[in-house]
């Protein structure tokens, strides 16, 4: 028996040595993150942004890789697959925990596939119409929604995606028959919809500040309990008359399930450090999100409760994908 426990304890030493060498070492290379959406976005955007100041804590180069697809499983799944030795890291939304619930096969397990990082941010959404759509605000917009039914569309990032799902949420909670058209990226949703191509968008706020302070866009609501900042002026859904609505998207940074732990921590000790700088800070605030942080642990949990409550709200929408 004591020979037993000596051999368990020096393996125990041995795997924490070796985490610590690892630690030390890390990284050997450039380190990779994925944004499983287009550009343009506002994932991308903070990818952008984390990734520049990333690679000037790392000492190695940071490369951000956009893998649009399917719901994000596209990008997700490549890293799902990936060493887990964190040179191959992902930035997800609130979408990561909802295709399962939508898709009827996912290509991985979106907990147990994953080591979480810490979350990045948090962000609402905004209604945005085309100026020639004549409802201008959105009780007008629902009763347009309700005299052409599904002639009223609504473009997203893609099927699946977060846009899709406040779309699919919108249009449960108001009784309207809103018409999906999906897109590659946000990006090109939002030149389809400035264009005319599309009526509507529940699109992220950077999209909002690109196009709404210069008219080509109207702004209707924002999706979160409160207004935000940025545009002040933007009311809730909730003030807007649609009771109970609020749905802000957070993104996460994760790296591979079996990363080792000694990395996981020195990248969630430099992501705080990055992202609680005033120039950071302020460069989230005009990307249009919030800042908000957590260790690797409230994150596995976060994603756990986020999975059940947004399960909920996917089959209360209705939306189903093959």
């Amino acid at each position: 028996m004591k020979k037993l426990l000596n051999t368990v304890c020096a393996v125990a030493l041995l795997a924490l040595s070796w985490g610590a060498v690892q630690a030390q070492t890390y990284p050997s290379k450039p380190v990779k993150i994925v944004v499983p959406f287009g550009p343009g976005g506002f994932t991308d955007v903070v990818a952008r942004i984390l990734g520049v100041k990333l690679s000037e804590s790392l000492g190695q180069p940071v490369v951000i890789e956009n893998r649009p697809g399917a719901g994000s499983m596209i990008g997700s799944d490549q890293v799902a697959k990936s060493a887990p030795d964190g040179h191959t890291l992902l930035i997800v939304s609130s979408t990561h925990v909802i295709s399962p619930w939508i898709y009827k096969s996912v290509p991985y397990d979106p907990i147990r596939a994953f080591a979480p990082v810490s979350k990045l941010v948090d962000s609402p959404y905004v209604l945005l119409t085309n100026p020639k759509v004549p409802a201008k605000n959105v009780q007008e917009f629902i009763a347009l929604a309700k005299a052409q039914p599904d002639g009223i569309h609504y473009a997203s990032s893609g099927n699946g995606s977060a846009q899709h799902l406040i779309g699919g949420l919108f249009a449960s909670m108001t009784k309207t028959q809103l018409k999906h058209v999906p897109y590659r990226s946000s990006n090109l949703a939002a030149t389809d919809l400035v264009a005319g191509v599309v009526e509507s968008s529940f699109a992220g706020v950077p999209n909002a500040l690109a196009q709404v302070p210069n008219g080509r866009l109207n702004a209707l609501a924002v999706t979160s309990a409160k207004r935000i900042p940025q545009l002040p002026n933007v009311p809730t859904m909730q003030e807007a008359g649609v009771t109970g609505f609020d749905a802000t998207i957070w993104l996460a940074l994760l790296a591979p399930a079996g990363t080792p732990a000694s990395i996981v921590n020195r990248l969630n000790s430099d992501v705080a450090k990055i992202m609680s700088t005033p120039e950071t800070q302020k460069a989230m605030y005009d990307a249009g999100v919030e800042v908000s942080l957590s260790s690797p642990a409230a994150m596995s949990q976060l994603m756990v409760s986020e999975m059940d409550k947004w399960g909920k709200v996917v089959k209360e929408a209705g939306i189903k994908l093959e």
